[in-house]
């Protein structure tokens, strides 16, 4: 059998970490994936998956990554089910986190477009001349 969810998408809120009365930590968050499909007319829709991440992956999360942040991770569903206070009974389904990747440069992350990085990045005067992969005759060993 397969359990096996890769996402991508942004932080709705900023993680928190917390720990277990063990002393184990665990971050809940939830990120917006933008679904594929778009009817014409409309705009974009998007879903909010809860995520639950534990021990050095929930620390990682909780140093490193704040709201609006994009992130791509792996993981699998797990669904748990528990009675509330007036005795209903209640269900979630998470994403268990397994493990966690930058999806944006660290600009990127901090407002910067792609565009502006780009173009601020270098002067197009001072790039170096490009190399052939193959190299040249006077590369080959004979």
């Amino acid at each position: 059998m397969l359990n096996k969810v890769i996402l991508m998408g942004r932080f709705t809120r900023d993680p928190e970490l917390r720990s277990t009365p063990q002393g184990v930590s665990t971050c809940a968050f939830s990120i917006a994936v933008d679904r594929n499909f778009v009817r014409q007319g409309e705009e974009r829709k998007a879903d909010f998956i809860n995520c639950v991440a534990w021990r050095q992956t929930a620390e990682f999360i909780s140093k490193y990554f704040k709201k609006g942040n994009m992130v791509a991770l792996e993981g699998s569903i797990q669904t748990r089910s528990w009675d509330d206070q007036d005795g209903k009974k209640r269900y979630a389904t998470e994403v268990i986190v397994s493990q966690v990747y930058f999806a944006e440069s660290k600009r990127e992350s901090q407002g910067y477009s792609t565009e502006e990085s780009f173009s601020q990045a270098n002067d197009f005067g001072s790039l170096p001349e490009p190399i052939s992969p193959m190299g040249t005759d006077d590369d080959l060993p004979f």
